[in-house]
């Protein structure tokens, strides 16, 4: 795996009897995305019922708690923090008591006028209880003057800027929207009677929901008695975010409308059309890298080996004592195997590259491991820019390809050869039209100015 930050996961069942169990098991399938901490609220007749914890989704939701959640309507989150700090007071779905109803949000993105909306509000009296930019979103609803719930989030909606797919809860509803730009995936499906709505549709599969469609961007869904109602945020151009398609998504999910498995593998055929240097066989980077490396070997016709056996059962919390000792960490989760590699001229395939350190570990355990020669293929460009909206990559100063060329990289990870995909590359490799990407990352074009952001801006 490279060095990215996961992004956030969102879950949202209606009309479904074990609403908790079907959220649970939707989390579950989505714990790629976050592993901070997770939470989950729903009611059945009014009464509402919530539970939220650090950790992963099986260690928060224990069946003694799952037994306790009663509902037909819920929504769910699994965290990793791109606004905030990773604490018990940002865990998410964020939820209030609002003239005798509970009102709850769960978020993937970020607001990049988060700074100007919180400081707005706190100056009309706001107070607030977390450092995360979700909060803005809830003081803004209980505070708007429109008639329903529905208008209320239009009316909200309209004033945010940035990355957002969210869930919104009341005790008769289940309300979700994208912003105009559809930087974060959001898909629509059919459970029983009832439906689910989820970040990737891989979430569908394990609960038996039959997908339906994506969200488009800007839209907001209503789903309550009288079924499904949606409106339209004013949009002008999508900026769908390309790291889903590289890195977050599972591959066995349906994103923007795409196959995740085959735009990988796509990534990788194209990558091997660029590379320039020779190899007696490929090794992947598990998990992620594995796509893109199968697509590889099959353009270039060379043998596609496990070289690098992942340990499954490498938990966050067994690794943490291990974490000031990088090396050994790298060495727990990924073992070479020594009687493929030794005397071979190995390609090894990462997704992506952020700050080079754990890479360099890998290169010096399959030299060790015996490999001949090693050389490393990227499917995507050099990451030079930060991210704003939901990805938590690194300040610009941190990014390797920001301060070196691809040369000094190469030199610096002890490689034989290194070749990122080219930009033209990536986009021609994607099903979608170019023009529907956001590739600031590479580029440094933002579709949104940024202004002045920092994870921690609302930490005291």
């Amino acid at each position: 795996m490279a060095e990215l930050k996961e992004s956030c996961a969102l879950a949202g069942v209606y009309g479904h009897q074990h609403a908790s169990r079907a959220l649970y098991l939707g989390l579950f399938s989505l714990q790629h995305r976050g592993q901070e901490s997770c939470g989950l609220i729903v009611s059945h007749r009014g009464k509402t019922s919530n539970h939220k914890g650090m950790g992963l989704v099986w260690e928060v939701f224990t069946p003694k708690v799952l037994e306790r959640l009663k509902g037909n309507i819920g929504i769910a989150h699994t965290r990793y923090s791109t606004t905030g700090s990773c604490s018990e007071r940002n865990i998410q779905p964020f939820y209030i008591e609002h003239r005798g109803k509970m009102l709850a949000v769960a978020h993937n993105g970020n607001l990049v006028n988060s700074a100007s909306l919180r400081e707005r509000l706190e100056k009309k009296g706001a107070i607030f209880q977390t450092s995360m930019d979700t909060e803005i979103i809830m003081h803004l609803l209980v505070r708007s003057k429109a008639p329903t719930y529905s208008d209320k989030i239009y009316d909200v909606l309209s004033h945010l800027k940035g990355a957002f797919s969210l869930l919104f809860y009341t005790p008769d509803s289940l309300i979700a929207a994208r912003d105009p730009w559809g930087w974060r995936p959001l898909c629509l499906g059919k459970l029983g009677q009832g439906y689910m709505v989820a970040s990737e549709s891989c979430a569908f599969d394990l609960v038996g929901a039959r997908y339906l469609r994506e969200l488009e961007p800007g839209e907001i869904l209503t789903i309550d008695k009288n079924g499904l109602r949606s409106r339209r945020l004013p949009t002008t151009r999508t900026a769908h975010c390309v790291f889903e398609f590289i890195y977050f998504s599972r591959p066995d999910s349906r994103i923007f409308g795409e196959s995740v498995y085959l735009a990988r593998k796509e990534l990788g055929r194209t990558l091997a059309r660029e590379f320039p240097y020779p190899g007696d066989l490929v090794v992947p980077i598990p998990d992620s890298g594995s796509v893109a490396a199968l697509g590889f070997a099959q353009e270039k016709n060379l043998p596609f080996e496990l070289g690098l056996i992942r340990n499954h059962y490498v938990g966050r919390t067994f690794i943490q004592p291990f974490q000031k000792n990088r090396d050994l960490s790298v060495r727990i989760k990924l073992n070479p195997v020594r009687d493929v590699l030794k005397g071979k001229r190995v390609i090894i395939i990462e997704d992506s590259i952020v700050r080079g350190t754990t890479s360099r570990i890998r290169v010096r355990n399959l030299r060790e491991a015996g490999a001949k020669e090693v050389y490393m293929g990227v499917s995507c460009p050099p990451i030079k820019f930060p991210c704003f909206y939901g990805i938590d990559f690194p300040s610009r100063e941190e990014l390797v390809a920001a301060r070196y060329s691809v040369e000094e990289i190469g030199r610096a990870m002890d490689v034989d050869g290194l070749h990122y995909l080219s930009l033209d590359g990536m986009l021609s490799a994607m099903a979608l039209p170019r023009e529907k990407f956001c590739t600031a990352c590479f580029t440094g074009k933002y579709p949104i100015k940024p202004g002045k952001f920092t994870k921690d801006q609302f930490e005291t």
